[in-house]
């Protein structure tokens, strides 16, 4: 497997991220005993319990700049790992190298083996809840509770929306893949150059871009969809999950617009919630409304 490392100093006096980098060698899942390097923040008190902040594509840790603070305010430790091939973690160059289940297993490594993180919070949106709720139904007992903004848990038995299929074509087709101008389209607000600049830092060429490229083909589309069948299995463990489960979505977010009905149906733990729509946030809510989430999160803790 032929990775790259983004270089540090594309990191450099980014606006709004003063966090200092973690990093952590885990199994790169080819067998043969070779790894890749994750990066994570790791801010607030070390004995707190943990919030995990999981984000989807094209994104990174920087996505959640304006959620960590008000966390660790509030007493919280928060945990924030960059996907692989995204943000400063490795970048594996080949497309063929990512799968659905090569991301779980690699954030399971992070999350379970190396941090062993316990009475944990989840909060997930985009492809950080598809991961996200993989990685709590494997080991629901190392969750407290789970709260989800703009995703979803697909086993491609229902239609996706005519938005994410038209997402899911351009990614596949674009000559050009402008991950900052991509994270600018999906928020309801107007991105700084300077911010946009951020998106893209980690992917100085298209070789770094493969991961980001090549993810939004692995959402289950189909019924055959080869991670259909462990969807359908992480549902099941859902059906009984009733620890809290919250769903805080955002009204600008065509991609994902209803898809909260199937866990406040389905899950037990999201009964009695205090469930919220975050209004005027986009795709990228975190973005547009990162302290009102982050205030939504300590109040669901509390």
């Amino acid at each position: 497997m032929q990775t790259i490392r983004t270089q540090d100093d594309r990191f450099a006096d980014l606006p709004d991220f003063p966090f200092a980098p973690n990093y952590a060698d885990i199994p790169d899942q080819e067998g043969d005993g070779g790894t890749l390097r994750v990066h994570y923040l790791d801010e607030g008190p070390a004995d707190a319990a943990p919030v995990l902040l999981l984000h989807g594509e094209p994104s990174w840790a920087y996505l959640y700049r304006h959620m960590v603070p008000p966390l660790v305010e509030a007493g919280h430790r928060v945990i924030v790992p960059d996907q692989v091939g995204f943000g400063r973690s490795e970048k594996p160059t080949e497309t063929s190298d990512y799968s659905y289940a090569r991301h779980v297993a690699w954030m399971s490594s992070l999350v379970f083996d190396v941090l062993d993180l316990r009475a944990t919070t989840f909060f997930g949106q985009d492809w950080g809840g598809l991961i996200g709720l993989r990685l709590v139904t494997a080991e629901p007992d190392r969750f407290d509770r789970v709260a989800i903004a703009n995703t979803g848990l697909p086993t491609g038995d229902g239609k996706p929306s005519d938005a994410f299929l038209q997402w899911q074509r351009f990614s596949q087709t674009t000559p050009v893949f402008p991950v900052g101008e991509i994270v600018n389209g999906g928020c309801a607000t107007d991105l700084s150059p300077e911010v946009v600049a951020a998106y893209d830092a980690p992917f100085p060429d298209d070789a770094a871009k493969a991961g980001a490229r090549i993810w939004p083909s692995f959402v289950p589309t189909s019924p055959d969809d080869p991670e259909a069948p462990a969807n359908r299995q992480a549902w099941e463990v859902l059906k009984t999950f009733d620890k809290p489960f919250l769903c805080c979505f955002s009204d600008q977010d065509p991609v994902t617009e209803g898809g909260d009905r199937p866990f406040l149906a389905q899950v037990p733990g999201a009964r009695n919630q205090p469930h919220v729509t975050i209004e005027g946030g986009g795709h990228f809510l975190q973005e547009d409304c990162g302290p009102e989430v982050a205030g939504v999160l300590i109040d669901f803790i509390g």
